[in-house]
């Protein structure tokens, strides 16, 4: 299981200290990605000071994660507000009908988040989920035009 999908570049994640944990073994790799995991820096930043890309450093976080050795910082994860969501629920409405608000929420569960935490970085994963389901082309078209022009506003 990939723990952290989608774009991870502006997650920020932490070292999680565990008195449970027992004997660990760690590569010269996860030890030098678990000390760059502050709670401050985004994981784009941790790539750029080790000298390494996403997807080598997805695989290293994936391993860190299974050894509970990591966790989100959550406090530094910024949120989607409800104005976001207020405008994606009226967008698919628009193109899919009063059905949206459950296609919504069951998305967002699917996903493993809930509405009220939902992590910006993932905004535009969930919007790519929901056009999936959009099955009249020129309504899907539309609904996606929308929403990259309200992801922009997020990412500014």
């Amino acid at each position: 299981m990939n723990v952290y999908a989608g774009d991870m570049s502006k997650l920020v994640l932490k070292r999680t200290v565990r008195a449970d944990l027992g004997e660990v073994s760690l590569d010269s790799e996860m030890l030098q990605v678990l000390m760059e995991l502050d709670g401050t820096k985004n994981l784009g930043q941790v790539a750029q000071s080790l000298n390494m890309n996403l997807r080598q450093l997805r695989e290293i976080l994936n391993r860190l994660y299974k050894l509970h050795l990591c966790e989100t910082a959550k406090e530094a994860v910024p949120k989607l507000s409800k104005s976001f969501f207020q405008f994606l629920s009226a967008e698919l409405s628009r193109a899919m009908g009063p059905i949206a608000d459950v296609v919504i929420e069951d998305e967002i569960r699917e996903m493993g988040e809930k509405q009220a935490r939902f992590p910006a970085h993932r905004a535009a994963e969930l919007v790519d989920l929901l056009a999936r389901q959009i099955l009249r082309e020129e309504r899907k078209v539309a609904f996606q035009q929308a929403m990259v022009r309200k992801l922009r506003e997020i990412k500014a």
